[in-house]
């Protein structure tokens, strides 16, 4: 398996430049979860992190309403926190206390597939990932999902906060 990163890195070295922003920003992200899975093999993409990183970054949308909403309601639960807090690796998280590497993100309907027979929501591959990888540089996350906090009183979304908030160790 080593030869075929080694080849397979070579490979997308040599074309690299053929790369859309969106292709280079997901192969950002391959490069990290080869470098965390598999420490040691040799993957020649991993020596281009910081430009493949600048196009992940350059991808990601700016901040909805509804998380300055569930950030505005975190200020008053007494959490205090970063908003858009940008990792050492590039990751952007909706609301963070980097000293203690815990987070909220909130995920709007883009981060979600409708499954077509029950009608229930899936999150979806790519924000799947991102929690895979932020966990794995030892971030400590909580969800909050658009529908959860939709159709809910001002005292039902305190709730859902403080038990997000419990989830990553934070008793407020």
């Amino acid at each position: 398996s080593h030869k075929f990163f080694s080849t397979l890195g070579s490979a997308i070295v040599e074309r690299l430049g053929e790369f859309t922003e969106i292709g280079q920003s997901q192969l950002f992200l391959v490069a990290l979860y080869v470098q965390i899975t598999w420490r040691d093999v040799d993957f020649p993409v991993s020596r281009h992190l910081e430009s493949l990183r600048s196009a992940y970054v350059r991808q990601e949308s700016a901040p909805s309403q509804l998380q300055g909403d569930v950030s505005a309601m975190l200020e008053q639960l007494g959490w205090s926190h970063t908003e858009e807090h940008r990792t050492v690796e590039g990751f952007s998280l909706d609301m963070a206390d980097p000293e203690t590497k815990r987070a909220i993100e909130v995920d709007g309907p883009s981060h979600y597939l409708e499954d077509a027979p029950s009608g229930e929501y899936v999150v979806n591959g790519s924000t799947r990932f991102k929690a895979r990888l932020l966990r794995s540089y030892g971030w400590n996350l909580a969800n909050v999902a658009f529908f959860e906090w939709d159709r809910k009183t001002e005292a039902e979304r305190h709730q859902l906060l403080a038990d997000k908030l419990a989830q990553i160790g934070v008793v407020v």
